[in-house]
């Protein structure tokens, strides 16, 4: 018959109190056994007094061939009556399976999160860099713009300038022949172009023929200026007969005006 030292449990609920026994290992850990050999109460303070042997009994069944379990082996040992060899198993404080999968699902997650960290700000990167890059374009092709708008109004600038010169007032010169009147000239109003016309003088054409001499004699006695005034009024006159509009802005609006009623 095989036999073992070991623990049965007695006490009550959450107060445990265990005695030392020797029996058959075919019996349960509460059940029947051969004799009990002592006591072990973990509730005690004193970690001395928790374990009572009797050492003859213990020698005896230990001579008779029965084996302790573990924990009474340890006892055994604590009191000098047996060597109980260190054991290592690194499995024993592992974590189970589920526990496993859920460190790895963690650490998976954990993983994942940085990954997810890392592309957002990547994004985030290369969307600014975009966008500076798009609004440096946008800048540019502005720049382009204004500078095309800014050549393309030089250019019609030059254009129109080349056409005065090619061509100088076309519309005035079609309007001289029929708007030939000494009030288009800068200075005469309307006293002043009754007197002149009352002396014979009322058209461009008229001033332009007529000398210097003739001219200032009869702005004199018009009483129309001197002969300064005179000759100013015939380069007006000559201008005008030559194709340039009118020096002042309302003698241009009166130009016309008349050439529109001619």
């Amino acid at each position: 018959m095989a036999l073992k030292l070991r623990l049965t449990r007695g006490g009550t609920k959450k107060r445990p109190f265990y005695s030392i026994v020797v029996a058959d290992v075919r019996s349960p850990r509460d059940g029947r056994f051969i004799e009990k050999l002592g006591t072990y109460n973990p509730l005690l303070v004193n970690e001395s007094e928790r374990v009572v042997i009797n050492k003859d009994r213990v020698s005896h069944w230990l001579s008779k061939g029965a084996l302790p379990t573990d924990r009474v082996l340890r006892f055994l040992d604590a009191e000098g009556m047996a060597k109980r060899e260190a054991r290592n198993n690194p499995n024993k404080a592992m974590p189970g399976k589920k526990a496993q999968e859920r460190v790895a699902e963690q650490q998976q997650k954990a993983v994942d999160a940085e990954a997810a960290a890392l592309k957002a700000a990547e994004d985030a990167v290369a969307a600014a860099v975009a966008a500076k890059a798009d609004a440096e374009a946008a800048v540019l092709a502005a720049a382009e713009e204004k500078k095309a708008a800014a050549a393309a109004a030089k250019a019609a600038k030059a254009e129109a300038a080349a056409a005065v010169v090619a061509d100088p007032v076309p519309v005035m010169e079609a309007a001289i022949s029929f708007v030939d009147d000494i009030v288009l000239i800068d200075g005469i109003g309307e006293k002043t172009a009754e007197a002149l016309k009352a002396g014979g003088v009322s058209t461009l054409t008229a001033i332009a023929g007529m000398s210097d001499e003739a001219l200032a004699a009869a702005c004199e006695s018009a009483g129309a200026g001197d002969q300064w005034t005179s000759q100013e009024w015939k380069v007006q006159a000559n201008e005008m007969i030559g194709g340039k509009p009118p020096r002042a802005k309302v003698d241009q609006a009166l130009a016309r005006k008349m050439a529109a009623g001619a």
